[in-house]
Order: structure tokens, then sequence, then C-alpha cells
């Protein structure tokens, strides 16, 4: 059986806090996400419970009378609960040590071990076409969980919103960003 994962990285925010709601870009970038899948079957849409991934997939959702269920192991992954100056390149360090950590911080393992609980739960329910609302950190390593060349980089090249494509097929998985 085949099935469809729609990785989403939310809209433009007016921050980082898990309240943070979309900026008026954002809002407007959300309707195109509703054209954008206006011809895509979805049976489901789970979501980071922070306030912008759900602002993200709202429009949608109603679009099509979808509910929108959301899960904490899809909230952002935190690098560290102190300030980091240079928490860009502990960011990046941390892609290429997947145990490294910082205070109060959350390793990339960690982050992948929780999105992966998700994601198997999702392989294994009857839905087919299956939208994932998240934020980029940890969309990353999600994506990194299907096609290992994901990382910093990728990480760095993603957009607001930005949407990825997985098809899973037997044992062939399919990666691809279909977001423009």
């Amino acid at each position: 059986m085949e099935k469809t994962l729609y990785f989403i990285r939310h809209c433009s925010a007016e921050g980082q806090p898990f309240e943070a709601e979309l900026t008026e870009e954002g809002k407007e970038q959300a309707q195109q996400l509703v054209r954008f899948f206006a011809d895509i079957p979805i049976d489901l849409i789970i979501s980071s419970p922070y306030v912008r991934a759900v602002q993200t997939i709202e429009p949608f959702a109603s679009s099509r009378h979808l509910k929108i269920e959301t899960d904490e192991r899809l909230g952002e992954r935190v690098l560290s609960s102190g300030v980091l100056e240079d928490w860009l390149e502990k960011l990046r360090l941390s892609f290429e040590n997947l145990d490294l950590f910082f205070e109060g911080g959350e390793s990339s393992s960690q982050a992948i071990n929780r999105s992966k609980e998700v994601i198997d739960e999702l392989l294994m329910n009857d839905k087919q076409d299956i939208i994932v609302v998240s934020h980029g950190n940890l969309t990353t390593l999600m994506l990194k969980t299907f096609d290992n060349q994901f990382g910093f980089e990728e990480w760095r090249s993603m957009s607001n919103p930005d949407v990825y494509k997985i098809v899973i097929q037997g044992k062939d998985t399919t990666v691809k960003r279909i977001w423009s």
C-alpha cells in the first residue's frame, strides 16, 4: 500500500514562542497553501500544537472540513534553555553530531526519536494522504529519517512555509521538495 506524507514547515510567524502567531504575510501564505493543495487528496492533518503551526493549516483544514489533530511530539526542538550567542554554529554542530546537546536543550537524536514515534504511528494507520505541520528544525530532522542527506544546509535553505512530499511504497521511499 502506498502512503504519502506532506511535511509542512509553518508559515512566517511573529517569533519563536509557543504562542507566536502568523504575520500578515504568513496568513497570506496559509491561503496559498489552500490553493497549493486544492487538487491533492488529504485524509488526515496532524500538527505541532504551537499557534503558528496550527494557524498555518487552519484555512486548508476549514476548506476541506477536516479536523486538525495536534501532537506535542511535533513541537519545535529546543536547542538550549539559555541564550546562545553562537546559536547558528551550535545548531550546525548538532546536525553533525546527533547526540550533541546544550544546557536545557534536546539533541537531534532525541528530537528524531520523539518525531519518529509520530511518523511510525502515521505509517501504521489506515489514512493514505497525510499532512504533518511542524517547524524548520524538527521538519529537517524528520526528513533525515527518510533521507540521511538532510542536515544543516537543507535546514538553512528551507522557506516559510515549505512543503516536502514523502511517498512510501513498500520498501521504496522518495522525498521531494514540492513548494516553490
